[in-house]
């Protein structure tokens, strides 16, 4: 009797995990690009082209993707919040939620302001209308100049903010946008050859390029680029000490036998267990420094090799 309810309980739990799976890999993704006021025609040309190639690259990413973007006479303070008002009626608990913000910003020393078509919008009040959206995860990238002026206000745990600009005196105009985007257009920025591109390694081309660009003109760098994704505390520039797990684990695009499995049903729950199990070894990864040693090569070791179990059905 007690086989026969260990093996229900065994069934039951198998059952529940590839439930779970199931949501995970169905899991839907919302994507707000917003490009702000340019100011200028060479900015505004500039801005909204960027926009533009970010929609086109996200209206790809497969049928779970639910895209939004605002340019012009549409990007405003109340179109904004009209949109993320929706995205908040539809978002379910465990979808992911990506927010880009391009263009020009301002910071008094206090307050951090967004630029737009009308009155500008603060980083406070972003951060309310994100706050209303439940999530399990999100993204924000701030790429405007004195972006990281706006990190206080937009962390947040489960939140993972990226800016162009280490602080809000960095007032130039930057260039990080146009390197983001093309990290997401670029298969080179997916350096683990998963298959896949994270906000991790987006975020490390566009500072690997960025920077690149500066040396290239010979000129000081007048933007650098931080990030927070464990909701508090000072902004960071490279991944350690808990930094960078959430952007390890956030993909951004899936591309070729990826993108191939994630549209084949009977391979969904194979690749949903795979990228959670990358997401398992990044864990490890970076908590290998406050780990025995003997217990980080066990649970390595088991996690690669179940990995490679996985990644077997997936090749076949």
């Amino acid at each position: 009797m007690k086989y026969a309810l260990l093996r229900i309980g065994m069934g039951i739990g198998f059952f529940a995990m590839v439930c779970a799976l199931e949501l995970q890999a169905h899991a839907a993704v919302y994507y707000v690009t917003v490009a702000g006021l340019g100011g200028e025609p060479d900015y505004e040309q500039r801005f909204t082209a960027v926009a533009k190639d970010v929609d086109k690259v996200f209206k790809v990413a497969g049928s779970t993707a639910h895209v939004y973007t605002l340019t012009g006479s549409q990007a405003t303070g109340s179109q904004l919040k009209e949109t993320l008002s929706a995205v908040a009626r539809e978002a379910k608990a465990d979808d992911d939620f990506v927010l880009i913000l391009i263009g020009h910003g301002s910071f008094d020393g206090v307050k951090y302001k967004f630029n737009l078509v009308g009155p500008d919008v603060t980083a406070d009040e972003i951060a309310t209308m994100c706050d209303r959206i439940l999530t399990r995860r999100q993204l924000v990238v701030d790429t405007t100049s004195a972006s990281g002026g706006a990190i206080p206000a937009l962390e947040r745990s489960g939140r993972a903010v990226i800016a162009a600009t280490k602080s809000g005196t960095e007032k130039n105009a930057t260039v990080f946008a146009r390197y983001w985007v093309e990290a997401l257009q670029d298969p080179a920025a997916d350096t683990d050859k998963s298959d896949t591109i994270s906000a991790m390694e987006a975020f490390t081309y566009a500072t690997t390029k960025t920077a690149g660009f500066y040396d290239s003109q010979k000129r000081l760098a007048t933007e650098h680029a931080v990030f927070d994704d464990v909701g508090r505390g000072e902004p960071v520039r490279e991944a350690g000490n808990g930094q960078g797990t959430l952007m390890s684990s956030f993909i951004l695009l899936r591309l070729g036998k990826s993108q191939d499995a994630f549209n084949d049903p009977a391979k969904r729950v194979l690749l949903a267990k795979k990228e959670e199990l990358e997401q398992k070894i990044d864990t490890l990864k970076y908590q290998k420094a406050a780990m025995n040693p003997a217990d980080y090569r066990q649970q390595l070791t088991a996690a690669l090799l179940e990995l490679a179990k996985v990644q077997e059905g997936l090749d076949k």
